[in-house]
């Protein structure tokens, strides 16, 4: 939901950028060299409006009954700290997905039990938070004793500290991400932490992660490359991505264009709500490392 560079703005929505931020690429010119591909040739020029910003205060998440009623996701939101302080569409696309596919009576449901997981761009922690909620991360003899100190810490390293589940992004972002997982008692689950795109993973991550959750993480240009090294930094030869973002503008399909030619790049076909999502131009892309 952000980028992750300590100068540049979120990129869940458009917003003032310094002039030291990389800038990306040029995109080319429309259906100049994407008329092989329909996906990446039906991207539009111009900037979509932007959805309405809203007040700070805490939502309460069931996906649809894929939580319980009686222990929901509460999300606070707050845009003090950036544009990644709201909910954004993509972030519920995959959240729904994962809690499908992973949740309680899902189809792959348990998939998730001993994987090391990362989401990038977090915002206030919606996709990852879900998960830990709703999926089971540990086996039944893991008791996740964690000293919950190291939520207020904003690194730490020590191994017997390793929770399974890791929400990432700038700064700006990093009490938002502590107070919600707090707010869902998730302190044993969960590590909040500090990642900037394109700068080195902080010692803390397990590398390479086993899964990386990244939704709304497309919209502002000059991050894109950070964005690309950063998942090259992080995919290993058995790590899975799931890609969940917003299709906006041509500058958009540059970044897929770009993905495309460093990573294996598969669309998920498996999701029953694609054909409402897909309406609204939101794409869930799973993305893995080229044999």
């Amino acid at each position: 939901m952000s980028t992750a560079t300590a100068t540049a703005a979120p990129a869940a929505a458009p917003s003032s950028s310094p002039s030291r931020t990389p800038a990306a690429p040029a995109a080319s010119p429309a259906g100049a060299a994407d008329e092989g591909d329909p996906f990446l040739a039906s991207f539009g020029t111009d900037l979509v409006s932007l959805p309405e910003y809203k007040a700070a205060g805490t939502a309460s998440l069931d996906f649809d009954g894929l939580l319980p009623a009686h222990r929901p996701l509460r999300l606070h939101e707050d845009l003090k700290g950036g544009c990644g302080g709201q909910l954004w569409p993509a972030g519920m696309v995959l959240a729904r997905y994962l809690l499908r596919k992973y949740g309680d009576g899902g189809r792959e449901e348990g998939g998730l039990v001993g994987q090391s997981i990362i989401e990038l761009g977090a915002g206030g922690g919606l996709v990852g938070l879900a998960v830990a909620l709703g999926c089971r991360l540990r086996g039944d003899d893991d008791d996740g004793s964690i000293n919950t100190t190291v939520l207020n810490e904003k690194d730490s390293s020590s191994p017997s500290l390793q929770p399974p589940l890791y929400i990432t992004d700038q700064e700006p972002m990093f009490d938002l991400m502590v107070q919600n997982t707090a707010l869902n008692n998730l302190t044993s689950l969960v590590r909040p932490l500090i990642f900037d795109w394109g700068t080195a993973p902080p010692p803390s991550l397990p590398l390479p992660p086993d899964v990386i959750l990244a939704a709304d993480c497309v919209y502002y240009e000059p991050a894109f490359p950070l964005l690309l090294q950063t998942l090259a930094d992080l995919i290993g030869p058995r790590t899975v991505c799931w890609f969940c973002f917003k299709k906006r503008r041509r500058a958009d399909a540059h970044f897929v264009k770009e993905l495309k030619k460093r990573f294996d790049v598969k669309a998920v076909e498996d999701d029953e709500d694609e054909e409402v999502y897909k309406r609204q131009n939101i794409f869930l892309l799973r993305v893995t490392r080229k044999v």
